[in-house]
Protein backbone atom coordinates (compact mmCIF):
# COMPACT_ATOMS: atom_id res chain seq x y z
CA UNK A 1 0.00 0.00 0.00
CA UNK A 2 0.72 3.64 -0.44
CA UNK A 3 1.98 5.74 2.07
CA UNK A 4 1.60 9.24 2.94
CA UNK A 5 2.63 11.97 5.47
CA UNK A 6 -0.73 13.71 5.85
CA UNK A 7 -0.31 17.32 6.91
CA UNK A 8 -3.54 18.69 8.87
CA UNK A 9 -4.90 22.10 7.05
CA UNK A 10 -7.86 22.49 9.24
CA UNK A 11 -10.10 21.00 11.79
CA UNK A 12 -13.78 21.66 12.67
CA UNK A 13 -16.92 20.14 14.13
CA UNK A 14 -19.76 19.35 11.79
CA UNK A 15 -22.61 17.78 14.38
CA UNK A 16 -22.44 17.45 17.61
CA UNK A 17 -20.28 14.77 18.36
CA UNK A 18 -18.92 14.43 14.47
CA UNK A 19 -15.30 16.36 13.60
CA UNK A 20 -13.39 16.77 10.51
CA UNK A 21 -10.10 17.26 9.89
CA UNK A 22 -8.99 18.31 6.13
CA UNK A 23 -5.33 16.91 5.06
CA UNK A 24 -2.70 17.55 2.59
CA UNK A 25 -0.06 15.78 1.43
CA UNK A 26 2.86 17.08 -0.73
CA UNK A 27 2.10 13.92 -3.65
CA UNK A 28 -2.04 13.24 -2.80
CA UNK A 29 -2.90 14.19 -6.74
CA UNK A 30 -1.76 11.07 -7.19
CA UNK A 31 -3.54 9.10 -4.83
CA UNK A 32 -5.97 6.16 -6.20
CA UNK A 33 -9.08 5.35 -4.61
CA UNK A 34 -12.29 4.69 -4.71
CA UNK A 35 -15.45 6.09 -2.99
CA UNK A 36 -16.12 4.47 0.41
CA UNK A 37 -12.69 3.36 0.91
CA UNK A 38 -10.31 3.95 3.79
CA UNK A 39 -7.12 5.50 4.64
CA UNK A 40 -4.95 3.24 7.98
CA UNK A 41 -3.54 6.22 10.48
CA UNK A 42 -1.06 5.82 12.29
CA UNK A 43 -2.37 7.64 15.48
CA UNK A 44 -0.16 8.62 18.59
CA UNK A 45 -0.69 6.15 21.60
CA UNK A 46 -0.24 7.31 25.32
CA UNK A 47 2.27 5.37 25.94
CA UNK A 48 4.38 7.05 22.83
CA UNK A 49 3.78 4.69 20.02
CA UNK A 50 1.50 4.21 17.55
CA UNK A 51 -2.02 2.55 16.55
CA UNK A 52 -3.96 1.36 13.53
CA UNK A 53 -7.15 2.97 12.72
CA UNK A 54 -9.28 2.54 9.74
CA UNK A 55 -11.02 5.79 8.78
CA UNK A 56 -12.88 6.47 5.80
CA UNK A 57 -11.99 9.26 2.88
CA UNK A 58 -15.24 11.68 3.18
CA UNK A 59 -14.05 13.63 0.32
CA UNK A 60 -11.35 14.07 -2.16
CA UNK A 61 -9.96 17.31 -4.15
CA UNK A 62 -7.00 16.27 -6.45
CA UNK A 63 -6.18 19.41 -7.58
CA UNK A 64 -5.98 21.17 -3.90
CA UNK A 65 -4.22 17.97 -2.70
CA UNK A 66 -6.53 17.86 -0.02
CA UNK A 67 -8.85 15.45 1.38
CA UNK A 68 -11.20 15.02 4.62
CA UNK A 69 -11.44 12.55 7.07
CA UNK A 70 -14.73 12.64 9.56
CA UNK A 71 -14.37 11.33 13.08
CA UNK A 72 -16.95 10.26 15.19
CA UNK A 73 -16.09 11.81 18.97
CA UNK A 74 -17.12 9.08 21.34
CA UNK A 75 -14.96 8.82 24.30
CA UNK A 76 -11.28 9.58 25.11
CA UNK A 77 -9.71 7.34 22.46
CA UNK A 78 -6.80 7.40 20.43
CA UNK A 79 -8.53 8.67 16.98
CA UNK A 80 -11.52 11.12 18.53
CA UNK A 81 -8.36 12.62 21.21
CA UNK A 82 -5.77 13.39 18.01
CA UNK A 83 -8.94 14.77 16.25
CA UNK A 84 -10.25 17.09 18.82
CA UNK A 85 -6.17 18.27 18.97
CA UNK A 86 -5.26 18.64 15.18
CA UNK A 87 -4.03 22.15 14.21
CA UNK A 88 -2.48 23.13 11.14
CA UNK A 89 0.51 21.45 10.42
CA UNK A 90 0.29 18.65 12.79
CA UNK A 91 1.20 15.75 10.87
CA UNK A 92 0.22 12.14 10.35
CA UNK A 93 1.28 9.06 8.62
CA UNK A 94 -1.08 7.00 6.98
CA UNK A 95 -1.19 4.06 4.59
CA UNK A 96 -3.71 2.97 1.92
CA UNK A 97 -6.34 3.80 0.82
CA UNK A 98 -8.13 0.08 1.53
CA UNK A 99 -11.30 -1.16 1.68
CA UNK A 100 -13.88 -3.10 -0.53
CA UNK A 101 -17.02 -1.20 0.54
CA UNK A 102 -17.45 0.45 -2.84
CA UNK A 103 -19.97 1.61 -5.20
CA UNK A 104 -21.54 -1.29 -7.74
CA UNK A 105 -22.38 0.25 -10.41
CA UNK A 106 -23.97 -3.21 -12.38
CA UNK A 107 -26.81 -3.14 -9.35
CA UNK A 108 -30.58 -2.31 -10.15
CA UNK A 109 -30.85 -1.12 -6.56
CA UNK A 110 -28.98 -0.27 -3.54
CA UNK A 111 -29.35 -0.68 0.15
CA UNK A 112 -27.36 1.18 2.68
CA UNK A 113 -27.43 0.81 6.52
CA UNK A 114 -24.76 1.96 9.21
CA UNK A 115 -24.52 4.17 12.29
CA UNK A 116 -22.69 7.41 12.93
CA UNK A 117 -18.97 5.44 11.91
CA UNK A 118 -20.19 4.47 8.35
CA UNK A 119 -21.84 7.61 7.94
CA UNK A 120 -19.10 9.45 5.68
CA UNK A 121 -18.97 6.23 3.91
CA UNK A 122 -22.55 6.14 2.82
CA UNK A 123 -22.16 9.51 1.99
CA UNK A 124 -19.18 9.75 0.02
CA UNK A 125 -20.82 5.86 -2.04
CA UNK A 126 -24.13 7.79 -2.49
CA UNK A 127 -22.70 11.41 -3.71
CA UNK A 128 -20.84 8.94 -6.55
CA UNK A 129 -24.04 7.59 -7.34
CA UNK A 130 -25.20 8.50 -10.96
CA UNK A 131 -28.65 9.37 -12.05
CA UNK A 132 -31.22 6.14 -12.50
CA UNK A 133 -30.50 4.08 -9.68
CA UNK A 134 -32.41 3.54 -6.65
CA UNK A 135 -31.05 3.54 -3.56
CA UNK A 136 -32.42 2.87 0.71
CA UNK A 137 -31.11 4.18 3.37
CA UNK A 138 -31.57 3.15 7.32
CA UNK A 139 -29.04 5.49 9.28
CA UNK A 140 -28.83 4.41 13.26
CA UNK A 141 -27.92 7.70 14.95
CA UNK A 142 -28.01 9.51 18.55
CA UNK A 143 -31.00 11.83 17.54
CA UNK A 144 -32.14 14.19 14.96
CA UNK A 145 -28.99 16.64 15.74
CA UNK A 146 -26.90 13.76 14.58
CA UNK A 147 -28.71 14.10 10.90
CA UNK A 148 -26.28 14.28 8.15
CA UNK A 149 -26.92 15.95 4.55
CA UNK A 150 -26.82 13.60 2.05
CA UNK A 151 -26.49 14.34 -1.31
CA UNK A 152 -27.17 12.33 -4.58
CA UNK A 153 -28.42 12.04 -7.91
CA UNK A 154 -29.98 8.94 -7.19
CA UNK A 155 -33.65 8.18 -6.39
CA UNK A 156 -33.12 8.00 -2.58
CA UNK A 157 -35.59 6.79 0.20
CA UNK A 158 -34.09 7.11 3.62
CA UNK A 159 -35.02 6.74 7.05
CA UNK A 160 -33.10 8.13 10.01
CA UNK A 161 -33.51 5.73 12.92
CA UNK A 162 -33.05 7.63 16.22
CA UNK A 163 -31.95 5.94 19.09
CA UNK A 164 -33.51 8.71 21.88
CA UNK A 165 -30.64 8.22 24.40
CA UNK A 166 -29.98 4.83 24.13
CA UNK A 167 -26.20 4.02 23.91
CA UNK A 168 -24.44 2.91 20.37
CA UNK A 169 -23.93 -0.38 19.76
CA UNK A 170 -25.83 -3.72 19.39
CA UNK A 171 -29.29 -2.70 18.89
CA UNK A 172 -32.06 -4.30 16.31
CA UNK A 173 -33.40 -0.39 14.94
CA UNK A 174 -32.31 -1.01 11.70
CA UNK A 175 -32.26 -4.89 11.25
CA UNK A 176 -36.72 -4.56 12.38
CA UNK A 177 -36.53 -1.78 9.31
CA UNK A 178 -35.32 -4.58 6.82
CA UNK A 179 -37.64 -7.03 7.87
CA UNK A 180 -40.64 -5.17 7.09
CA UNK A 181 -38.47 -4.09 3.71
CA UNK A 182 -40.17 -5.41 0.28
CA UNK A 183 -36.66 -6.47 -1.89
CA UNK A 184 -37.17 -4.42 -5.36
CA UNK A 185 -36.68 -6.36 -8.16
CA UNK A 186 -34.05 -6.62 -9.96
CA UNK A 187 -30.64 -6.86 -9.06
CA UNK A 188 -29.40 -5.26 -5.95
CA UNK A 189 -26.69 -4.40 -3.93
CA UNK A 190 -26.48 -3.93 0.00
CA UNK A 191 -24.09 -2.03 1.93
CA UNK A 192 -23.73 -2.92 5.55
CA UNK A 193 -21.52 -0.65 7.85
CA UNK A 194 -21.10 0.43 11.88
CA UNK A 195 -20.95 -1.79 14.76
CA UNK A 196 -20.19 -5.79 14.10
CA UNK A 197 -22.52 -7.57 15.36
CA UNK A 198 -25.53 -4.87 13.92
CA UNK A 199 -23.70 -5.65 10.47
CA UNK A 200 -23.67 -9.54 11.08
CA UNK A 201 -27.41 -9.76 11.99
CA UNK A 202 -28.34 -7.60 9.12
CA UNK A 203 -25.88 -9.48 6.42
CA UNK A 204 -27.33 -12.93 7.60
CA UNK A 205 -30.86 -11.36 7.48
CA UNK A 206 -30.48 -10.44 3.48
CA UNK A 207 -28.88 -13.60 2.91
CA UNK A 208 -31.74 -15.40 4.19
CA UNK A 209 -33.71 -13.53 2.10
CA UNK A 210 -31.89 -14.36 -1.10
CA UNK A 211 -29.29 -11.79 -1.66
CA UNK A 212 -25.63 -13.57 -2.48
CA UNK A 213 -23.22 -13.23 -0.53
CA UNK A 214 -21.40 -11.38 -3.17
CA UNK A 215 -23.82 -8.77 -3.40
CA UNK A 216 -23.66 -7.60 -0.15
CA UNK A 217 -20.28 -5.24 1.15
CA UNK A 218 -19.86 -5.80 4.79
CA UNK A 219 -17.69 -4.36 7.27
CA UNK A 220 -17.52 -3.89 11.02
CA UNK A 221 -16.04 -0.44 11.57
CA UNK A 222 -16.27 -1.14 15.75
CA UNK A 223 -17.19 -3.18 18.70
CA UNK A 224 -18.25 -1.75 22.34
CA UNK A 225 -15.02 -2.46 24.52
CA UNK A 226 -12.52 -2.22 21.79
CA UNK A 227 -10.16 0.33 20.73
CA UNK A 228 -9.13 0.46 17.39
CA UNK A 229 -9.89 -2.92 15.33
CA UNK A 230 -12.12 -3.64 11.87
CA UNK A 231 -14.17 -6.66 11.15
CA UNK A 232 -14.55 -7.98 7.55
CA UNK A 233 -17.93 -9.57 8.12
CA UNK A 234 -17.90 -12.48 5.72
CA UNK A 235 -20.06 -15.22 7.52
Amino acid sequence: MSEWTLSVVESFDIAPHMRRVVVTAENLDELSYAPGQALILRMPLPDGGTGRRDYTIRWFDRSQKRLAIDFVMHGATPAPNWARAAKPGDTLLAQGPRGRTTLNAEADWHLFCCDETGLPAVQHILEAMPAGHAAFAWIDVSDAAAEMPLQTAAALTVEWVHRNGAAAGPNTLVLDRLRSFILPEGRGHAYLVGETSNVRAQRHHLIGRGLGRDQIASEGYWRPGRIGGHDHVDD
